[in-house]
């Protein structure tokens, strides 16, 4: 028999008495949707899927989409991204890391992905866990006046400019990076389509230029909205399991990835993607765009 049981107060729902891979019946899949649209998080613990099988449950929840690393791509099933450190014939057969910062998934694009859903097949005894932060409820909790104050501002987003902030270890974005990592705007408070809630949409780490607003005034609003919404009220750190499913809802949640022992234990992890239906984001001209 289905039961929804909150995670935590403030974020997540965790879907217990259904097989994934049965029959889910209309009703029992259309209360299981409507406790993701409204907690951000569901939580399948014990499941066993091919990739086939997650490919279908996913898109009961919307249409499928790849938008970044494709040489990660299944091999037979290109929707499914790997995460690994595993290797194969002395190449990687996936994305060892990623986002170790806080940020919702594709940001950096004009649609940006609905959701994501990650599947554990193999995890370490220790590391490699995944915190989640409910954008809604930061919103819901922000004074008034600053409600006010953001209601109609817009945020621009930068792959350029995050890299050193997020990937401190690797190199400069190239030439070619440059040109094809349009700077983005999008509204920093980000209305729901389905449940019509507002969600902060402000990013985790990197202090992004705000819209016509000066620097100086800029960057310690986004750094203040930012730092407000990871509060340990709206967070909640996963502990992962083999069998674990997590489908998160990246236009009322924000997560981020902990570091793991990359040489002493293995991780094998299969992402998919939903698609986003509403274009929230739109180009930054190039002599607008945030030199790095």
């Amino acid at each position: 028999m289905l039961e929804l049981v909150p995670i935590t107060d403030s974020i997540g729902t965790e879907v217990r008495g259904v097989d994934v891979t049965g029959d889910i019946s209309a009703r029992d899949f259309d209360r299981i949707y409507q406790a993701w649209i409204d907690t951000c998080l569901l939580l399948f613990r014990g499941q066993k899927m091919t990739p086939e099988q997650q490919i279908a449950l996913t898109r009961r929840f919307g249409e499928i989409t790849t938008y970044t690393r494709s040489e990660f791509n299944e091999p037979e099933h290109p929707e499914i991204l790997v995460l690994s450190n595993i290797t194969r014939d002395g190449k990687p057969i996936g994305s060892a890391y990623s986002g170790r910062v806080w940020h919702s998934d594709g940001h950096y694009l004009s649609d940006p992905p609905a959701g994501t859903m990650l599947y554990a097949i193999e995890v370490p005894p220790e590391g490699g866990d995944t915190w989640f932060a409910n954008m809604m409820a930061a919103y819901d909790a922000l004074p008034a006046a600053m409600k006010e104050r953001i209601d109609d501002l817009k945020v621009v987003i930068s792959r350029v400019q995050s890299r050193p902030y997020n990937y401190p270890d690797r190199p400069a974005p190239t030439p070619e990076e440059r040109a094809a990592w349009v700077d983005m705007r999008h509204p920093i408070v980000r209305r729901h389509e389905v449940s019509g809630r507002n969600a902060l949409y402000s990013g985790g780490n990197v202090p992004w230029r705000i819209e016509g607003m000066p620097e100086a005034e800029s960057a310690p609003l986004v750094t203040f909205l930012q730092e407000f919404s990871v509060q340990p009220r709206f967070t909640y750190c996963h502990r992962w399991q083999p069998g674990d499913i997590l489908l998160w809802d990246n236009r009322s949640a924000m997560h981020r990835a902990t570091p793991y022992d990359y040489e002493a234990y293995r991780r094998l992890m299969h992402r998919t993607t939903i698609a986003g239906h509403l274009s929230t984001g739109s180009p930054v001209p190039v002599g607008e765009a945030i030199a790095s």
